[in-house]
């Protein structure tokens, strides 16, 4: 999004390790939050404020009411880009429920989430590629970005490893955008791609530069048992129910108002807790995601969840099989079970990032608590913290987030890379700074296998940092994390070709998470609260009076950690209990 706006007036590049539209936004499947109120009442207002209700009210509500409010246009303008949104009898953008967006008025779940089938993400990523290559905007497809490049406090460039070669290049440029997503990865059982290992986050962090929030990484509730790919909330909001090993729809105990349809924060520790008392099907680590038209109708009976207008609609299994048809291939390919028929497997997945880079609502960079302006870097999407999500994205709010903020930072960077020339550099220096590291891990005569260290940290994070958290289980992880560390020393290499080395890359990538698995830890052993997706066992409520308030980490060069903290933004809605 942004690239395609700063196309249009200046020469812009694309560098990427993926092919473009391999990226992970491919991989969102529900939808696009926006207010457009096409088959109920709905208000941005409404939107703006289940946005900062399900992010446990650590959202900076300035820029949430700008992203809520910018939400209709936006999705009107991806329409007339022409993405295929799905559609009403009557012509208009079709709009489903999602879990945390609601009637202000009468607290039920409301239709808010535009889609093109279970496959919106898909579609914007296709939809923007094309705008882009209409504007001929340039791609550098499969360069791995492996450093930035600073001088006299301006971030003048990129370093990046083109994959075919094994070649370094120089990317000189007046400015530089970074989105490239999130990390999912650190954990174990995780609903992102090979590729989301938070790279350019690392980096930063590696330069002097401070993450935000990075504590809060969500846990999303349905990922397919043991697999963690992503059974998409669209499956709840068109329906599903989540049943445990009693038969029993557990939801109505947790969120009686909208079940099934509360924030992810709620729903992950919902099953996490059913999972803990031994209600786990068969005794296993899963719970049961139910969308056969059978159950579905059944529980018609007793809620509203699709009602429209006041009138309950059955659903069919033609109608499940058009509506879902991406959640219908994962489960045949991967599980042999047909969702029409049986019902889905599921536990929580590591998912999201709530935190990132501290940036402004025009994707600017900030270089401190104070924010303080980096010039020449921007970023926006999942490796950015606005903070617009706070403690607890809510469901279609991602890929709102990226064409909001992608628009506004490319229209920003237009006009501020305009009033300037390019700055020196020393070209040779950054190269030879990242040809040293590489160096380093292909000439290391150490025995330790990245591959084992990168299984040790995902375990590790995923029994001590996830949905509950103690001050025991984190303060392990750090220790053994430093640990890991320096095992990452002396790691070793077998394939020292220049073409397609990928495992010197994912070595290197490795070296990214161990840095961002600290700082997360790090960062969730100093809060003492639970607040959205941060759950502490020991420290069991909201502290409004001691940790309202972002975290600011900074990672030293001699590898300690440093936390510093700026106030969260309050406009209209105060800090209450969140009742579901």
């Amino acid at each position: 999004m942004a690239a395609l706006y700063t196309g249009k007036e200046v020469d812009t590049a694309v560098i990427s390790k993926l092919y473009p539209t391999r990226s992970h936004t491919g991989a969102a499947q529900g939808g696009i939050g926006a207010a457009l109120g096409n088959l109920e009442e709905d208000h941005w207002e409404w939107h703006a404020f289940d946005t900062v209700k399900g992010g446990d009210y650590l959202s900076d509500q300035d820029v949430v009411e700008v992203m809520c409010k910018d939400a209709i246009d936006i999705v009107y303008e991806l329409e007339h880009m022409g993405l295929p949104f799905d559609r009403t009898s009557e012509g208009r953008i079709s709009q489903r429920r999602f879990g945390g967006h609601t009637n202000n008025k009468t607290k039920k779940a409301v239709m808010r989430t535009c889609n093109a089938a279970d496959r919106t993400g898909h579609m914007i990523l296709q939809t923007l590629y094309q705008q882009c290559i209409k504007n001929n905007v340039n791609f550098f497809d499969e360069f791995q970005v492996v450093d930035l490049i600073f001088e006299e406090g301006e971030c003048r460039g990129v370093v990046a490893y083109e994959i075919l070669t094994g070649e370094l290049h120089v990317f000189h440029a007046k400015g530089v955008m970074i989105a490239t997503g999130g990390w999912g990865r650190v954990w174990s059982v995780t609903s992102n791609a090979l590729t989301l290992t938070g790279d350019l986050n690392a980096i930063l962090l590696r330069n002097g530069y401070p993450m935000e929030d990075m504590e809060f990484f969500q846990f999303h509730p349905t990922g397919l048992h043991k697999l963690g790919i992503l059974i998409t909330e669209a499956v709840r909001g068109e329906g599903g129910v989540l049943i445990n090993s009693e038969g029993e729809r557990f939801m109505n105990r947790y969120a009686p108002t909208v079940k099934d349809l509360a924030s992810r924060d709620v729903v992950s520790r919902a099953i996490y807790l059913e999972l803990q008392a031994g209600k786990g099907i068969n005794g296993e680590r899963y719970v049961h995601l139910d969308i056969t038209p059978e159950t579905v109708n059944h529980y018609f009976k007793e809620d509203d969840a699709r009602a429209v207008d006041g009138k309950l609609r059955s659903i069919t299994a033609e109608y499940v099989q058009e509506k879902l048809e991406d959640i219908s291939d994962f489960c045949e390919t991967y599980l042999g079970i047909e969702p029409t028929k049986d019902p889905i497997p599921v536990h929580p997945t590591a998912h999201y990032a709530m935190g990132g880079i501290p940036t402004d609502v025009d994707s600017r960079v900030f270089s401190d608590e104070n924010n303080t302006i980096l010039s020449g870097l921007y970023s926006a999407g999942e490796c950015a913290c606005i903070s617009v999500h706070g403690a607890n994205r809510l469901g279609s709010n991602s890929l709102l987030d990226l064409v909001v903020f992608g628009k506004r930072g490319g229209h920003v960077m237009v006009q501020e890379v305009k009033e300037k020339e390019f700055g020196k550099i020393d070209a040779q220096k950054a190269i030879d700074k990242v040809q040293a590291e590489f160096d380093a891990i292909l000439n290391s005569k150490g025995q330790n296998s990245p591959n084992e260290i990168r299984e040790e940290m995902q375990i590790l994070m995923t029994d001590k940092v996830s949905v509950f958290r103690t001050k025991e289980g984190m303060q392990e992880s750090v220790a053994k994390l430093r640990k890991l560390k320096e095992r990452f020393k002396s790691i070793k290499v077998s394939d020292t070709s220049k073409c397609f080395n990928l495992e010197l890359l994912e070595a290197w990538e490795v070296g990214c998470m161990l840095d961002l698995a600290l700082v997360t830890a790090k960062s969730a052993l100093a809060r003492q609260e639970s607040r959205g997706a941060h759950a502490r066992e020991d420290y069991t409520e909201r502290d409004d009076a001691n940790w309202l308030k972002h975290t600011i980490a900074f990672l030293n060069s001699d590898g300690s950690i440093t936390l510093k903290y700026k106030p969260v933004t309050v406009t209209k809605y105060k800090p209450q209990k969140r009742v579901y």
